[in-house]
């Protein structure tokens, strides 16, 4: 198979017949083999009966419904485990992405030989509430990961089929796919310029708290990728150099005690210092984060994580 489309969604049942006929159309003028994964994140209106009605009709739609909304990262996850094309596309559902860019995309994978193609939308039809924010977003993602994207969160990108069988979207790491493909072993990434338009049903399903969570997302996911099969590196290190700061804190006031004393000079008790309690408290925080780093090596080494996701129903899988 050609390709697969994996397309997340929530609650988009006026935009989802338009947008797999186009699909469709596009596949068919270029003659791929493809299939579509829609995943119904828990839609409450009725997408799922509009996708059924649609799957009636053609076997290259497949559908997986989930019993509740876990997020577009959970949906990204099972559609790519879901997946047989040789190429994987993601789009979302809102018709804000063009299906019309399919074709270039799958020719930068299949003859550029790119394992990963993020989509730019560098002209954006969207309000300045979310054209700022987005702008800030992606030059801290940019500076932080070190991967020179326009825009990390384009929900229209390209994998190769390894890609997306050696990655795990998880919480809301799908904002930061880019980093996740590195961080496997891709190093490859491309990019590319894509059309994007304005919404024409619904409203956005992602509010202003989507950039607050998605620093800290980016914060937590700089971490995993650097020190979470090695959290000792970190926790460690911190440990050793803080126990040694307090203990060489204490042996200097422990030594000026002496000398004092040597010279005769009446000298208060090491207890009456302030700096005796902040080098001891510098050698106990030292000795913890020591034993956490120990712990979280551990826990690493023998719990790999991975996320569950409750499927309802399935659609031609």
């Amino acid at each position: 198979m050609d390709i697969s489309v994996v397309i997340p969604l929530y609650n988009e049942e006026e935009s989802l017949e338009e947008l797999l006929n186009w699909i469709i159309r596009v596949m068919v003028e270029h003659s791929f083999l493809f299939e579509i994964i829609l995943v119904d994140d828990g839609s409450i209106d009725k997408s799922w009966q509009v996708i059924e009605q649609l799957a009636s009709r053609s076997k290259s739609i497949k559908a997986i419904r989930f019993r509740r909304n876990y997020g577009k990262s959970g949906a990204l996850y099972t559609g790519f485990r879901a997946s047989e094309g040789d190429v994987i596309i993601t789009m979302d559902a809102d018709m804000q992405d063009d299906p019309g860019e399919i074709p270039e995309l799958h020719r930068m994978i299949v003859e550029d030989g790119y394992d990963f193609v993020s989509g730019w939308k560098k002209e954006r039809h969207d309000p300045l509430s979310k054209k700022i924010p987005s702008r800030f977003f992606n030059f801290t993602a940019r500076v932080t990961t070190g991967i020179r994207l326009h825009d990390f969160n384009c929900g229209l990108k390209a994998y190769r089929k390894e890609v997306v069988k050696n990655i795990e979207v998880y919480g809301e790491m799908h904002r930061y796919i880019p980093l996740l493909v590195k961080d496997a072993g891709f190093s490859n990434i491309g990019e590319k310029i894509v059309k994007h338009h304005k919404r024409k049903y619904g409203e956005t399903k992602f509010g202003f708290e989507r950039f607050i969570n998605g620093f800290l997302d980016l914060l937590s996911l700089s971490f995993v990728s650097r020190f979470g099969k090695r959290p000792m590196h970190l926790f460690g290190g911190l440990g050793t150099l803080m126990f040694i700061f307090g203990l060489i804190s204490a042996i200097y006031l422990g030594g000026m005690k002496i000398v004092l004393l040597y010279q005769g000079v009446r000298a208060p008790l090491v207890t009456e210092s302030p700096y005796f309690y902040l080098s001891l408290t510098a050698m106990i925080i030292g000795t913890q984060l020591f034993l956490a780093g120990f712990l979280g090596e551990m826990i690493s080494r023998n719990s790999p994580f991975k996320d569950t996701y409750e499927i309802e129903k399935k659609i031609n899988l």
